[in-house]
């Protein structure tokens, strides 16, 4: 399952995290991230405790968006031991997506 990554859990839940943490930025009304949804739920599944998946709703969480320069959605930010270590703009099928932390674990 994944977290609700807000501005006032980033600290905690992402910079400060044991393990490696992987956002999605999304809106509701984004067709693209609606698709991106289910496999960013499948993979919180099923790498549960060794990779910790995040959705911010750029919608709510603007501040957020903003801080990462977020200028296109769905786009997904990889951080490890609190450094920001890769990012993918765009739908992506599912090994891509575990591609960006596959060699972290």
């Amino acid at each position: 399952m994944s977290l609700a990554i807000t501005i006032d859990n980033f600290k905690s839940e992402v910079l400060e995290s044991q393990i490696p943490v992987l956002i999605d930025f999304w809106a509701p009304w984004c067709g693209p991230c609606k698709m991106l949804g289910p496999v960013i739920d499948e993979i919180a599944g099923e790498y549960e405790g060794r990779v910790k998946i995040g959705k911010v709703n750029i919608d709510e969480h603007g501040v957020l968006a903003e801080q990462h320069g977020i200028v296109s959605i769905p786009t997904l930010i990889l951080y490890n031991n609190g450094e920001l270590a890769a990012q993918k703009t765009g739908a992506a099928p599912k090994h891509d997506i575990i591609s960006l932390f596959k060699n972290l674990l």
